[in-house]
């Protein structure tokens, strides 16, 4: 299967028209017309421990979930370390898709897959108020209210998380809890819920929620998107020819650490 063809079935998983307007998705890398794709490498960041994987298990096309090229340049330098990247990808004619976005908004994506972790049968989707509204988050209304620690522990094990940032206000129960994957402070600020959960949200994001009464749990940005490669993988093989290796990195990790 070439990369037209593999290209044209990812997008029917994503389509790219969800995606967010300012995101830069679809195939981003492609040094070659027509590549044969034999196997393929998803990752959430395409770093230079990721590409090294790639190469030596002689990778096709990497589907990085973060776009690799995001902002513009117009020099291209092998002492940057992008740019070395994007030399090598274009030496050992490895492709770079992304779906970012798209696969956060898709029915059964990313915002969904987190919503699905309290369990609950009523999810509301949120729209963006822009002209041509776009999906880009999730609302679990609760049967029964619960505490922000218990709610907590539940999405630490669905997470599979040992540990999580919470923002708290007091002992207020929650009934409500909004989902946005990756850094969610931009969508999530218009959203009447009892609680956020996200990645990522600036300290002074943190204080203005809870100062209109909304816990806030965040994961660390990438937490809210790398239980999904296992899924994402199911998706891609029920697409794809049955030939066709699907591996998910070993050396893609969260850049942050407790010590």
């Amino acid at each position: 299967m070439n990369i037209n063809k593999v290209v044209f079935l990812l997008n029917e998983l994503s389509p790219l028209n969800l995606a967010a307007d300012w995101d830069n998705v679809g195939l981003l890398v492609n040094s070659k017309n027509n590549i044969k794709i034999n196997n393929i490498l998803l990752t959430i960041d395409l770093t230079e421990a990721v590409l090294k994987e790639a190469i030596k298990n002689k990778i096709n096309l990497i589907i990085s979930y973060h776009p690799f090229l995001f902002n513009s340049f117009n020099k291209i330098n092998c002492n940057n370390k992008k740019n070395a990247i994007l030399i090598h990808l274009i030496k050992n004619n490895i492709a770079v898709y992304s779906p970012h976005t798209a696969l956060d908004n898709v029915e059964n994506g990313i915002n969904d897959w987190l919503a699905k972790s309290l369990n609950e049968d009523t999810i509301e989707t949120v729209y963006t108020s822009t002209i041509n509204p776009l999906p880009c988050a999730k609302i679990v209304h609760l049967k029964k209210s619960i505490t922000i620690n218990l709610l907590s522990k539940k999405i630490k094990e669905y997470l599979n998380l040992k540990y999580l940032r919470i923002g708290s206000v007091n002992n207020k129960e929650i009934k409500s809890v909004a989902f946005c994957a990756g850094a969610g402070s931009d969508i999530l600020k218009n959203i009447n819920a009892d609680c956020y959960v996200t990645g990522e949200m600036s300290h002074h994001n943190i204080l203005s929620a809870n100062a209109n009464g909304i816990h806030v749990i965040l994961s660390e940005h990438t937490h809210t998107e790398r239980g999904f490669l296992k899924i994402y993988k199911k998706m891609i093989s029920s697409k794809i020819d049955k030939n066709i290796k699907i591996k998910i990195s070993k050396f893609d990790k969260d850049p942050i650490k407790l010590i």
